[in-house]
Order: structure tokens, then C-alpha cells, then sequence
């Protein structure tokens, strides 16, 4: 097996691969027969470097062709995409260039001073230089799905981020949430609109469409709520996949319209909360399915295509898939699910570490991190209920619900809100906010300490950082 041979090469030429739109506003249309020689010629110049099947190349690029080119070259050779987020500072890359011991970086022009700055000494191959692709079509290596093809860092949630490594088979694999979830078909225009470097982004990029015949966008700016409509509108996007905090954002900022052309849009990185969900089909016309995955699991869960949605599930396991809930938390059994990572014992269940609960009709309905779990006199309180409620309030642009010590209760809940800009943080607005908690949801969840902040501590990936706050509170 070999992705860029069995997916990309035989692909018809003319067919629609990619459009993509710089941060300036140049917009490039790119087929199928442009994006396999483009992928061949430059695993013909990674050779030339010393790559060879095995190696590790580390991306420092955006979300434009040339990431996508990279990444399809290096599997064209066998070798391991380590692809980076642009947001890492030279420590963080230095870090990873540490543990993957990559034979060479490709990085865009405007970071290799992040390159030399993680003081790397092998080779830089400048995306930007049209040389890359001046060398003669490397042929496609034979492999097995077991065969290491990429390595994504988790997102430190709890700890120092990790290198997970999946083989071949993880990006032949994602044909079932290709289909089942992502709902690509023949002919769309799909955007994941998550930065290369993450593990939503190495799945749903492009390899997720083309899998499915559909094309890609590649949009390499920094988000913004207004020109993303603007976008979804002018590209007529078919197939749409966003983080719930940009659904959140557009929703209450970017002001939502009908969108003809979006037919599915799902969610994945965190929990979607309901009022958001029906915000979108209301305005745009498109229910938004969320999903469940992790970085070493790849995509475990969605709420199926064609039912009903139900806002605030994150859906079924999907086709194939074999997991279930013990004590309380989310296991899976990896001989099911062809998209799991290498290292990974897969005589055993793996256990997420993510609460969740199933109703009558099998939909997952997450409550939160084993750890996040709050614990008030006996009852047991997801923060992701509390920080939905929170959210549903129009003064709210961020929350995170956590654990405080009391007392009497053991815990309480203690809420983070971060406002929008025309409210003013105080005591009369903690007020408000809890009695529209207790008017939300059940009153036991309401937050009985409320702190407000500019911003909410953040892993690189955009989750928040609960232990942060919990630290706060307990010198941890």
C-alpha cells in the first residue's frame, strides 16, 4: 500500500485536488495530475537530502500546497511526516527535533530563523524555492500499513506532549469517518480549517476528501469570524469541519446567514455545546455533527449522518469501531479501529481517560476528563455542562468549569469567564450568571465561586488547561 499511489496517482488529472488561499488573498486551483508531480518531484529532492524509508521529516509549513506536497513525499518514500504548528517557539521545536530526530525540516522562508533558532544541523529544504521540485519523480515505495507514516505530538493537556506515531494504515483508515462522519462525496469542496500540525489537521486537511474524491481548502490565515463566512460564501463550501470554539465564535460574533452551498458541518477538539448547535441550523441552515477522536486513536465517535442530530451528543461509535464505557470512562479495544497508533499495546482496551455516558438509544454524551470530574456532596458534575451553560449566556466568551475545595461539600464548582468586550466583570454579573446556570441546567451544577480573567489558560491546540486552574486553588 502507499497513499500517494493508490489515492493520489490514480486519481483522474484534471479532477479538482486542491484551492487555496494565501493570508494575502491569492487564491490557486490545483488538480490532481499537478499535485502528484509535484509530491513525486520533490520525494525526489528529499532523497537527495538523505531521506530514506524510515526517516523522520519535521514540517515547519502552513496550510498550503507545498505542506500538502511535503507530507504526500514523504509518504511517497515511507518516510514520517512530523508535521509542526507554526505556533511553536524554538525550545518546543527543539524539544520535538530532540525526541523524532528528524533528517531534515522543510520550512517556509519566513521560519527558518525557528529552525536555526532550535539550533537543528541537518538539512533545510525552503518550500518557497521552486527548485524542490526540479528533481527527477521518486517512484512510490511498496509498504506495509504498518510502516510508520506520521508522527503528531499530543496537546499537553496534562503533562509534557507526546510523539505519536501511526503507520500507513492510520491514513488508508480514515476512510470510515471519511464517510460515516466527515461526509465527504465525489465532486464536494471540504475544508478542515485546522492548522497543520495537529492531529485533526493530518487527518482532515486533504486526506479525508481525497479519499472520498472530494477536493480541499486550504486557507493559511489566521482565524478570523467575518472572513470565514466570507469564505464558506464565496468558495461555496460544501463539506465544513471547525473546532466548537470557532463555531461558538462565528456564531456570536460574525453574525450567521444562510449558506446555500454547506451541506454537512461536524466539529471535533472539544466538546460542542447545544445552544451553538442549534444557533447553526437556525441561521446557516446546517445542523453541525460533533465527533470524538484523540491524537492516538484517530476518530472514534460521530453523530451518525441522516438521523437527527442531538446537540451536545458526540454521536456513535463508528462503523466498525468497538468501544464502551466502564466506571464511568470511554475504552476502546484497538484491534477495531485500523487508525491506532504504533506504540500502543494493542492486546488491551485503551483507556481514553475521558467521562462519558451513553443514553437508551447509544449516543455518547461527554462529561468531561477523569480528572476534571468535579465531586459535589455526592454528586458528580461534568465541567462541560457547567461551561455550557456559562456560554449560553451572550455576556460569555470563554469558560472553564473546575473543582474548589469546601468544606462542607468536598467541592464546589468554580467557574473562569472570560466576557465580551461592553460587560463588566463583578459581583453583579456573577450574580447573574449564576442564577441563569441554575435556570440552565440543574441548579446542584451552578458555580458557587465565579472568577474573571482576560484569557483562559491554553495548550498550543487551543484546549484549556484545567489543571492550571486547579493548581491555583491547591498549590499543585
Amino acid at each position: 500500500m502507499n497513499f500517494t499511489s493508490d489515492v493520489v496517482d490514480a486519481a483522474d488529472p484534471s479532477n479538482l485536488a486542491l484551492v487555496a488561499v494565501s493570508a494575502a488573498g491569492e487564491r490557486r486551483e490545483i488538480r490532481f495530475g499537478e499535485v502528484s508531480d509535484r509530491a513525486a518531484r520533490l520525494a525526489g529532492t528529499l532523497r537527495g537530502s538523505g531521506v530514506r524509508r524510515g526517516d523522520v521529516v519535521v514540517t515547519v509549513l502552513g496550510n498550503t500546497p507545498e505542506w500538502a506536497y511535503t507530507m504526500l513525499a514523504c509518504w511517497r518514500l515511507g518516510a514520517v511526516a512530523q508535521p509542526c504548528t507554526l505556533q511553536l517557539r524554538p525550545a518546543d521545536l527543539r524539544s520535538r527535533i530532540e525526541r523524532v530526530e528528524p533528517r531534515t525540516v522543510v520550512a517556509d522562508e519566513h521560519h527558518v530563523e525557528l529552525v536555526g533558532a532550535a539550533r537543528f544541523e541537518g538539512p533545510v529544504v525552503i518550500a518557497s524555492d521552486p527548485g524542490i521540485f526540479a528533481a527527477e519523480p521518486a517512484p512510490a515505495a511498496p509498504l506495509d500499513e504498518r510502516d510508520p507514516a506520521l508522527i503528531v505530538f499530543t496537546s499537553g493537556t496534562a503533562g509534557e506532549p507526546k510523539p505519536i506515531r501511526h503507520g500507513q494504515g492510520y491514513l488508508a483508515g480514515q476512510r470510515v469517518q471519511a464517510e460515516h462522519w466527515y461526509g465527504a462525496r465525489h465532486g464536494d469542496l471540504c475544508w478542515c480549517t485546522a492548522a497543520s500540525g495537529w492531529s485533526l489537521s493530518a487527518r482532515n486537511a486533504f486526506v479525508a476528501a481525497w479519499l472520498r474524491g472530494a477536493a480541499a481548502l486550504l486557507h493559511d490565515a489566521r482565524f478570523d469570524p467575518d472572513e470565514r463566512i466570507e469564505l464558506l460564501v464565496r468558495e461555496r463550501v460544501n463539506v465544513l469541519c471547525m473546532t466548537p470554539t470557532e463555531y461558538r465564535s462565528i456564531a456570536k460574533r460574525a453574525g450567521l446567514r444562510p449558506l446555500p452551498a454547506l451541506r454537512h458541518a461536524v466539529a471535533a477538539g472539544e466538546p460542542l455545546d447545544p445552544d451553538v448547535v442549534q444557533a447553526w441550523q437556525d441561521e446557516a441552515g446546517v445542523a453541525v455533527h460533533d465527533g470524538y477522536g484523540q491524537t492516538e486513536t484517530g476518530h472514534l465517535v460521530g453523530m451518525p449522518i441522516g438521523p437527527p442530530v442531538r446537540p451536545g451528543s458526540m454521536g456513535r461509535p463508528l462503523p466498525g469501531f468497538r468501544v464502551w464505557i466502564e466506571e464511568g470512562e470511554l475504552l476502546a479495544d484497538p484491534v477495531t479501529v485500523p487508525t491506532f497508533f504504533l506504540d500502543g499495546a494493542r492486546e488491551r482496551p485503551w483507556r481514553t481517560g475521558d467521562r462519558v455516558r451513553a443514553d437508551e438509544d447509544g449516543y455518547l454524551w461527554f462529561e468531561g476528563r477523569t480528572d476534571d470530574v468535579i465531586i459535589s456532596a455526592g454528586y458528580r458534575i461534568g465541567p462541560f455542562e457547567v461551561e455550557s451553560a456559562l456560554l449560553s449566556h451572550p455576556a460569555v466568551a470563554e469558560a472553564a468549569a473546575v473543582a474548589a475545595p469546601d468544606e462542607i461539600r468536598g467541592q464546589v464548582v468554580r467557574a473562569v469567564v472570560v466576557v465580551h468586550e461592553g460587560y463588566a466583570p463583578g459581583d453583579a454579573l456573577a450574580q447573574e450568571l449564576q442564577e441563569h446556570v441554575k435556570a440552565a441546567t440543574a441548579p446542584y451544577k451552578y458555580p458557587r465561586v465565579i472568577d474573571f480573567r482576560d484569557e483562559l489558560p491554553k495548550t498550543p491546540s487551543g484546549k484549556i488547561r484545567r489543571a492550571v486552574l486547579r493548581g491555583e486553588l491547591t498549590g499543585v
